[in-house]
């Protein structure tokens, strides 16, 4: 039996830039929320510090090949990178067109369109709007004409013969039969053989599957963590949450806000009972892509967090084998598993090796692919 692709989605926060040296400090990037990271219970894994990779610069071609090939040697077959398009204005693209332009690493890739509001989420202020995607100024034509590149390279990851395209937030855009048509023509247009076009099953994303179908979607990432996830809150975390949940609505009734700090809220959910749901979950009657986490925990980013820790490599191991179950019966093309992520750091959600577990994630994942015996179950 071939092996499935395993595709991890992939940050290009590494890098500072004009944008988040104005908003955030000169020469900021993800690490400076990393570092910070505090433990906020007993037992709370923070910070998340990297190891062998270090703090790195995604400016460096060096690091990129590096991490593609720790990727490769781990059973690991493509990144998906980020991609924030806001009408011809592009953040965080340094790295990604550098892979385009060099044409290293020698690693396969797709693009996923993080189609969302650049907002101050990471300091907690998420209506705070910094770039807006203004919809009705978009034209497809012209992100296509930049997409196009990277449809055409070699390397990227393709369905049928079609490009992957991914998009985060279908519900976001008005009008997305029209967006999705215009850009499966375009591709035809320009040689290629359509575009196999992917709706993320995301927090924000409220579209249903049959509605997304009808648009012209070929299938589904089923994102974690999701809307469901805060079903598996753990009972004890609970009591603290309510009690400083409850402070501070004193602190905003008295308006103190401006000279007293408010507490942070930590909703601490059970992975283990979240991948035994996920691992039970029933397919659906559309091709839908799983997708695992060795862990989450965005504290370090946001005061507001939710932690989903994981101290056992075996527990996302199961998850990742039964994921790679699930997709055996669909086409051969379509057989990919997502996993979230490569390098999610402030989000306590990466395989990059840490200090804490080294490996032991990478090493993880190679053993689900290799299971066969129990794909075979």
């Amino acid at each position: 039996m071939k092996k499935p692709r395993i595709i991890t989605f992939y940050l290009p926060q590494y890098h500072p830039i004009p944008e988040n040296d104005e908003w955030w400090g000169k020469g900021f990037t993800d690490w400076r929320n990393v570092v910070r990271g505090k433990s906020r219970f007993s037992g709370h894994y923070q910070p998340h510090i990297p190891s062998e990779l270090g703090f790195y610069d995604l400016r460096l071609e060096q690091t990129r090949i590096e991490q593609a090939e720790l990727a490769k040697s781990y059973g690991i077959d493509a990144f998906c990178y980020y991609h924030y398009w806001f009408n011809g204005k592009m953040l965080l693209e340094a790295p990604f067109n550098e892979v385009l332009s060099s044409g290293k690493p020698d690693f396969p890739f797709c693009i996923c369109w993080a189609n969302e509001n650049w907002t101050r989420r990471w300091d907690g202020l998420e209506h705070e709007i910094l770039i807006q995607q203004e919809y009705e100024k978009y034209d497809p034509i012209e992100h296509y004409h930049w997409l196009s590149k990277a449809f055409h390279d070699g390397r990227y990851v393709r369905i049928k013969g079609k490009p992957l395209f991914i998009i985060y937030n279908a519900s976001g855009i008005p009008n997305i039969i029209e967006k999705v048509s215009a850009w499966k023509n375009l591709a035809k247009k320009d040689g290629l053989e359509g575009l196999y076009v992917c709706s993320v099953k995301s927090v924000h994303n409220k579209t249903d599957e049959a509605d997304s179908i009808h648009m012209g979607f070929d299938a589904f990432v089923d994102f974690i963590p999701n809307t469901k996830t805060q079903s598996f809150v753990k009972l004890r975390s609970r009591p603290k949450y309510f009690l400083f949940s409850f402070i501070n609505k004193i602190i905003d009734a008295i308006g103190f806000e401006s000279v007293v700090e408010k507490l942070p809220l930590t909703i601490v959910c059970d992975y283990l009972k979240l991948s035994e749901s996920e691992m039970n979950k029933k397919m659906g009657k559309f091709v839908t892509f799983p997708c695992v986490i060795p862990s989450w925990d965005n504290s370090a980013r946001k005061r507001n967090s939710t932690v989903i820790q994981n101290n056992d490599p075996k527990l996302y191991q199961n998850w990742l084998v039964k994921a790679i179950k699930n997709v055996s019966h669909l086409q051969e093309e379509e057989q990919i598993v997502f996993i979230n992520a490569w390098n999610e750091w402030a989000e306590g959600c990466h395989l990059e090796p840490d200090i804490n577990n080294g490996r032991m994630f990478l090493e993880a994942t190679l053993n689900a692919i290799k299971d066969k015996r129990e794909l075979k179950a």
